[in-house]
């Protein structure tokens, strides 16, 4: 279809003009038609009452939501550890297509550098786990359209983040209806050195026992059958992929159904940003069942 005609050899500048005019127009038109209905990225600041500090998040909301009056289900995307609330956002910038795609909001949590979202219980500053499953659901249900239930409601994470998705919901299965883990260390016991995490358990020959309560793959046995939706995978050549086979044989052992993948591919945000895809369509299946 041609939206300009020009006849040849009928050519002067008023005419150019006049063209040059219609079409930034029509350009201008069509831009803030796509504005109006691109997915909004948001930073909402809350304050935690259980640290006493405000908390930077990101909320991702779906082209939709500018339009559409309805409530949405709302997945959180966990950040791994030395990253922040805008790893995924900067890091895999499809993120916002998704929340599209599949019309859910994604909030991404600040969980502090190494806090692995527990309430520490040797460093009582730090009380992620009550700050992500408490106060930032709150805050997000009481400002956004959102479906206030476990069943439009889920989270998952990468690493440090994926260790703290599968841990949040195994303790609040009243808040999360299905978790997911990418490249997480579901058993932290074999790192004792690394990563901060003797700052929130203390030292692991001194304090083995707040490892032992701590550690994911130990949490199973919290699990309700058929309750929490899972879904986990890792790279067979990540450091963490010993852990993660662990857990799906254990998870086996206990007939829990869950999606567990594994497949090439090591500890980056290569691996992630296609993870994140096979994650995204589980859980859209999720809020649809």
């Amino acid at each position: 279809m041609n939206i300009f005609k020009i006849k040849r050899g009928n050519w002067n500048l008023k005419d150019n003009y006049k063209v040059m005019k219609q079409l930034f127009t029509t350009l201008f038109v069509i831009g803030a038609v796509l504005s109006t209905f691109a997915s909004r990225v948001d930073t909402l600041n809350v304050k935690s009452r259980s640290m006493n500090k405000s908390i930077a998040n990101l909320v991702i909301l779906p082209d939709s939501y500018a339009v559409n009056k309805q409530n949405f289900p709302v997945l959180y995307l966990l950040h791994g550890a030395g990253g922040d609330y805008t790893d995924w956002v900067t890091r895999v910038s499809a993120i916002k297509e998704y929340a599209d795609s599949y019309n859910m909001i994604i909030v991404c949590p600040d969980g502090g550098r190494t806090s692995w979202y527990l309430d520490s219980p040797v460093d009582l500053a730090m009380r992620y786990e009550t700050y992500v499953s408490e106060e930032l659901v709150q805050a997000v249900d009481k400002k956004y359209n959102t479906m206030e239930n476990r069943n439009s409601r889920a989270i998952t994470g990468l690493s440090m983040g994926g260790h703290g998705a599968f841990y949040l919901a195994f303790k609040h299965q009243e808040v999360w209806g299905a978790a997911g883990s990418m490249s997480g260390g579901l058993d932290i016991r074999p790192f004792p050195e690394n990563w901060d995490l003797a700052k929130r358990l203390g030292q692991y020959a001194e304090n083995w026992g707040h490892w032992e309560e701590n550690t994911v793959i130990n949490m199973v046995h919290l699990l309700k059958k058929d309750h929490l939706k899972l879904i986990f995978d890792c790279g067979i050549n990540d450091f963490f992929y010993d852990a993660n086979k662990r857990m799906h044989q254990k998870l086996m052992e206990r007939n829990i159904p869950h999606d567990y993948i594994e497949r090439p591919g090591s500890h980056n945000w290569e691996y992630w940003a296609n993870a994140i895809q096979y994650q995204l369509l589980f859980f859209d299946n999720f809020f649809k069942s």
